[in-house]
């Protein structure tokens, strides 16, 4: 299959580079696959995200305010850390299971 591809060039500062290059490779990603998948972001949402925050779209708004409520009703569980938790969710599907 053919596909119809082109080059980009970019000047960027070194060190960005390289911490970049760094940090795909940290996560099994080639410094091409990550550019294309911002650039796809880009032009699907019309939004160049460079901040730490992001704007919460309608979906998420209406999920926060239910936890808070869910919290505020003192509908949450806590663990001391993530073992405790996944000890939660086995005890869950063993008690699915035994219902079958």
């Amino acid at each position: 299959m053919y596909m119809n591809t082109t080059s980009l060039h970019i000047q960027i500062d070194t060190d960005i580079k390289e911490q970049a290059q760094q940090t795909a490779d940290e996560l099994g990603l080639s410094l091409s696959a990550v550019t294309k998948a911002l650039l796809k972001q880009f032009i699907r949402t019309k939004q160049l995200s460079v901040g730490l925050t992001e704007i919460p779209n309608e979906h998420l708004k209406l999920s926060l305010k239910r936890s808070e409520k869910d919290i505020k009703a003192g509908k949450t569980l806590s663990f001391k850390d993530g073992e405790a938790a996944l000890d939660y969710v086995d005890s869950l599907i063993k008690h699915d299971e035994q219902k079958q």
